[in-house]
């Protein structure tokens, strides 16, 4: 065999590679969002946050439409590690100054660089 055949076999294996260490889809990486859920100024402890990947349009309520789920924390804090790319963060949790049901929900689309740290607050209606 000549060296054309193993620079094309090489080239190739470099490019099926580089396709396997792409991780958009999923939730890891170098840059970061953070934040905190709230209601009128007022945490929402324990509050969902639905992730969907690649979309800067509401996907709607029905959660099963989106792609990670996480939780805030007992002040409404979260923090998420993503790659560089478009996401919508969705949240629902309970208000119990509000008259039942108590849920508040709500969200917001984000768009991050490789190895950048925003600062986004959820603020969720009723």
């Amino acid at each position: 065999m000549d060296n054309k055949f193993f620079i094309k076999m090489a080239a190739g294996i470099l490019v099926s590679l580089l396709f396997i260490q792409c991780k958009k889809n999923q939730l890891g990486g170098k840059a970061e969002i953070k934040g905190r859920v709230f209601h009128h100024a007022k945490a929402i402890a324990n509050a969902s946050i639905f992730i969907k990947f690649d979309t800067k349009d509401f996907p709607g309520d029905d959660t099963t439409r989106y792609d990670e789920k996480i939780k805030a924390d007992a002040q409404g804090n979260y923090t998420l590690k993503v790659y560089k790319g478009t996401y919508f963060l969705y949240s629902v949790g309970k208000d119990f100054d509000i008259p039942s049901p108590y849920y508040v929900k709500g969200g917001t689309s984000v768009s991050i660089r490789n190895r950048e740290k925003l600062d986004v607050d959820l603020a969720i209606t009723e």
